[in-house]
């Protein structure tokens, strides 16, 4: 069974940071692109970050472009997101999710996803 396990999310304060850490199990995913998406309450869900099976690549929402950084470890078969200078708007639920395809921003190509981790920014 293919299981992605999110973590370290929290409570900080705004211009704090937190990393996130997706742990991936059950299969190997060093081909598959990796996503970052979140879920603030009343939204819909929405794209946050994505990484190529390499990690060549990456591609971010405007919303979080230049405090937000996703890496991916291929030997832990884990991804980061790196967030800084949060903002009381960065609020939500955030979910790892990986695809079958090289990169894709689109939710509807994410085949894996995590049961997310809260993150809550206070200002």
């Amino acid at each position: 069974q293919v299981q992605l396990v999110e973590s370290g999310g929290g409570l900080v304060q705004a211009g704090a940071s937190l990393r996130l850490t997706c742990a991936a199990s059950g299969r190997t995913f060093s081909s598959y692109a990796k996503g970052w998406f979140r879920q603030a309450p009343g939204k819909e869900r929405e794209f946050v970050a994505t990484i190529t099976g390499s990690g060549s690549r990456t591609y971010y929402a405007d919303s979080v472009k230049g405090r937000f950084t996703i890496s991916r470890d291929n030997a832990k078969n884990t991804v980061y997101l790196q967030m800084n200078s949060l903002k009381p708007e960065d609020t939500a639920v955030y979910y790892c999710a990986a695809a079958e395809v090289a990169v894709s921003k689109e939710e509807r190509d994410y085949d894996y996803w995590g049961r997310g981790t809260q993150v809550t920014v206070s200002s």
